[in-house]
């Protein structure tokens, strides 16, 4: 990996399980070119020796915030030293220590003093990383510009299947690759995004809404970020972090995500549709909280604007739209006939009826289809991964 040869790389591992893993992981450093330093927590030295990482590596360990070596401060000269610092495992408790900006022992506190990239590979139970304070700082983190590479399904050291479990070393590698080569192609491009599911209100507390998380159209935006766009996402949902740099429009309705996109359109370079805008609205919506009297209620519906056609009609030559269709059978057909219908640069489809791609979930699947040209099938890549190659078509068909 030529990204990482010759890179001065600081790795960081701490107290749990996946600690074994980290020592594949500074093979894979090494192998790969790389300069790796090893600092550890206490708590990872119960899981594996520092020697381990001593003889991998062909440098002294660092464990203890003061020691009697000559360097006065190893944990400064440390982050002073890095290019890149990536935690693995990164535990709950660093999470929440680099969240507050807590330094405490030797590892906190050097990655506190780090001005370089930071990478985490979370792992741990699935009840500790889905706990709010863990999704807090996870939130927190992502809007510091720390780069996080989210944990798997898997079997747990508990003994049961869940949530949390460590990306095995070939993916942790692969997901620092695409991080380190896709720098800088989108620099002085515009590009616009939206996200998430469009809500249709009733009346004051009932509304009509989708399944969408809003999570594809937020890798993208990161995605172009990181790739130096100027990126406007216009988004449906509060919930998911933003790194600083984009600009966010926050919408609600259909109607509103229609005016915002319309608004920046035109000095948009690449416009990504990863919304889910609602189909209807209601005809007739209520002041009032409509009370539960009859057996049956009827709603009358109207059909909402069809944006993603309408920006397909009106984009220049120099302009680059990429749309998406969630469907639920007939994935090729039906895609194939949206290609065609909306006018679009590039269609990514995908197949909403399964659980483990569909709406909600952390990874992705899809065609990619162009006009004229042969259907591409991804691999199933977490979508952080599948925003990258989907930029990676814009750019190639662009060209």
């Amino acid at each position: 990996m030529e990204s990482l040869k010759n890179k001065r790389v600081a790795l960081y591992i701490t107290g749990g399980i996946a600690a074994y893993k980290g020592a594949y992981v500074a093979r894979s450093l090494m192998k790969a070119g790389a300069k790796v330093r090893v600092a550890m927590t206490r708590a990872a030295q119960e899981f594996v020796t520092p020697l381990t990482f001593k003889a991998l590596t062909h440098n002294e360990v660092l464990t203890e915030l003061f020691t009697d070596e000559k360097t006065a401060v190893p944990h400064i000269e440390l982050a002073d030293w890095s290019e890149l610092a990536l935690v693995v495992p990164t535990t709950a408790d660093l999470m929440a220590k680099l969240a507050h900006g807590i330094a405490d022992d030797l590892v906190s506190t050097a990655l506190l003093a780090t001005a370089a990239p930071i990478y985490l590979v979370p792992a741990m139970n699935e009840k500790m990383w889905e706990a709010s304070a863990t999704q807090r700082n996870y939130r927190q983190l992502c809007t510091d510009g720390v780069k996080i590479l989210m944990p798997k399904d898997g079997y747990l050291a508990e003994g049961y299947t869940g949530k949390g479990r460590m990306p095995e070393p070939e993916e942790i590698m692969a997901w620092l690759a695409t991080e380190l080569t896709s720098n800088a192609d989108l620099k002085g491009k515009r590009v616009l995004v939206s996200a998430g599911g469009t809500l249709e209100p009733i009346d004051p507390v009932r509304y009509i809404a989708n399944r969408s998380s809003g999570k594809m159209g937020y890798a993208l935006a990161n995605a172009a970020n990181a790739r130096g766009a100027q990126v406007t996402l216009v988004t449906t949902k509060s919930d998911l972090p933003v790194p600083r740099g984009i600009q966010v429009e926050k919408v609600v309705t259909a109607a509103e995500m229609e005016a915002v996109l319309l608004k920046h359109f035109p000095t948009a370079d690449i416009t990504i549709m990863a919304a889910a805008v609602a189909d209807y609205r209601v005809a007739q919506i209520s002041s009032q909280k409509i009370k539960k009297k009859n057996e049956t209620w009827e709603l009358k519906l109207l059909k909402n604007p069809d944006i993603l056609k309408h920006l397909g009609q009106i984009k220049r030559a120099d302009q680059y739209l990429v749309g998406f269709a969630a469907e639920t059978d007939e994935l090729l057909k039906n895609a194939t006939d949206k290609l065609l219908a909306k006018n679009v640069d590039l269609l990514v489809a995908n197949d909403v009826s399964r659980s483990d791609i569909g709406f909600g979930a952390d990874e992705n699947q899809v065609l990619l289809l162009r006009p004229q040209k042969d259907v591409k099938t991804t691999p199933k890549v977490t979508k952080e991964r599948l925003a990258h190659k989907i930029l990676d078509e814009v750019l190639s068909s662009s060209k």
